[in-house]
């Protein structure tokens, strides 16, 4: 066969062309982007690449990219958040600390209990 031939030509049972027409094509994906998604080339380290990787094999399965866009996107919301509210969070983390502490105080057997108000009445006994 030169290659000319107009017969259809079997390959793993399915039936293929000798030319095809591919002046209508057009290049790029096939696949439309989604709005508000930018196609990107960038490079990073072959670690952080492989820890991503492993990660979304580690869950099972999934796409190392839409990881990668969660953990930036993380990152630039902490870069934003104000400072009130990081101070808020703080606060509210210490107060549940010190909440957490006290309640382990109230375990105590009652013997080593100080009662409220009474510490300084027994050292003037």
């Amino acid at each position: 066969m030169n290659g000319t031939s107009t017969k259809p030509s079997r390959i793993f049972g399915n039936t293929m062309k000798t030319r095809y027409d591919f002046s209508q094509g057009k290049r790029g994906a096939i696949d439309p982007m989604p709005r508000g998604k930018t196609r990107i080339t960038i490079r990073i380290d072959d670690d952080v690449l492989d820890w991503f990787r492993g990660e979304v094999h580690a869950a099972g399965g999934g796409n190392y990219q839409t990881l990668i866009n969660h953990a930036l996107k993380e990152y630039v919301q902490s870069r934003r958040q104000p400072l009130e509210e990081i101070l808020r969070r703080v606060v509210r983390e210490e107060l549940s600390a010190t909440h957490a502490a006290g309640k382990s105080k109230r375990a105590m057997p009652k013997a080593a209990q100080v009662p409220a108000g009474k510490a300084g009445a027994r050292s003037a006994e």
